[in-house]
């Protein structure tokens, strides 16, 4: 198992910074944004993808310092009903795989995204709710008219050039718990699974532990975020987990994204881990650092300091005393 970071927390420093950062920290590994939501700091995706000299400059800079690339990321929304926004994010996720094949990274993580309501809709409808009836007829649609056609073909396309496809269970996308993961595997093929990111799980109410043992039974996780969440119990009741206040309302909101080990302890964090290793998932665990509360340098510290005894990095060898 190797430790590693989502790099977008540097954008404010260029490619090679950036790499000097991480390795600083001894981690092993990066995952680097090519566009979308994370946007695309340290890598141009065109250029990349148009020169194998700078490819191979690239990854000589990323290898150079003892690291490697888990993932590339370009998180959208390529079901967006507006076929301008949706556009542009399916040529991001394609480009990206495109280069992820050229380059040797095996996974790309992005959202499945969320349809709209209907064939003419602006923006896309989250359905949460079981009735009335009409939300289960949304639903109905969005996946068998838009979810399960494009991912099954993203899903090919991936897989013709032997990359896998981690999408990210979050709130207000199609794709949010480890059942909808699994539906959405079942009918598009094994190049997608999770991108597990256990801050996501417990707003929703789920127990990563449990998500890890679910996802990785199916051996669904491709990629694994390592981000915290706290919730306040008044907030909670005052609000619920389906919290719409800004992130910025950190007194008032039912629940924040907080760095590995301020959300919850570390023996919670120890038996994620553990987890992990028990489902056969031996890769890399990837740092996001979204803390209100801490600067970039101080969250990403703490993270690497909280996860570092925690990462099993030896092989698994024979049970001896047996």
């Amino acid at each position: 198992m190797k430790l590693g970071v989502f790099t977008v927390l540097f954008a404010q420093k260029n490619f090679e910074e950036m790499l000097e950062t991480v390795a600083s920290q001894k981690l092993q590994a990066v995952e680097i944004g090519t566009g979308g939501y994370p946007g695309n700091a340290h890598c141009d995706l065109e250029g990349l993808l148009q020169s194998e000299d700078k490819r191979k400059a690239y990854l000589r800079a990323v290898e150079s310092r003892g690291l490697e690339i888990s993932s590339f990321s370009c998180h959208g929304n390529p079901l967006h009903p507006q076929k301008s926004i949706a556009g542009e994010h399916d040529r991001l996720i394609r480009q990206t795989i495109d280069l992820a094949s050229r380059m040797g990274v095996p996974v790309v993580n992005t959202f499945s995204g969320c349809p709209g309501d209907h064939e003419n809709a602006k923006y896309p409808n989250w359905p949460v709710a079981p009735w009335p009836n009409d939300y289960q007829e949304i639903l109905k649609w969005q996946w068998e008219e838009k979810v399960i056609p494009y991912w099954t073909e993203i899903a090919n396309y991936a897989a013709e050039r032997h990359v896998k496809i981690g999408l990210e269970l979050h709130g207000g996308f199609s794709v949010h718990t480890p059942a909808t993961l699994l539906r959405l595997r079942e009918a598009a093929g094994e190049a997608i699974g999770a991108n597990l990111d256990p801050s996501h799980m417990w707003w929703q109410g789920i127990d990563p532990v449990q998500a890890v043992h679910i996802l990785g039974r199916a051996g669904a996780i491709h990629h694994f975020h390592a981000k915290d969440t706290s919730l306040d119990p008044v907030n909670v009741n005052r609000h619920g987990v389906t919290d719409m206040q800004p992130y910025t309302n950190m007194l008032d909101r039912a629940w924040q994204f907080r760095t590995v080990g301020y959300g919850h302890d570390l023996k919670v964090w120890a038996d994620i881990i553990s987890a992990l290793r028990l489902v056969g998932y031996d890769d890399v665990v990837s740092i996001e650092h979204e803390d209100g509360l801490m600067s970039v340098n101080e969250g990403f510290a703490k993270a690497v300091q909280n996860l570092q005894p925690l990462i099993m990095r030896e092989p698994l060898g024979e049970i001896w005393w047996v």
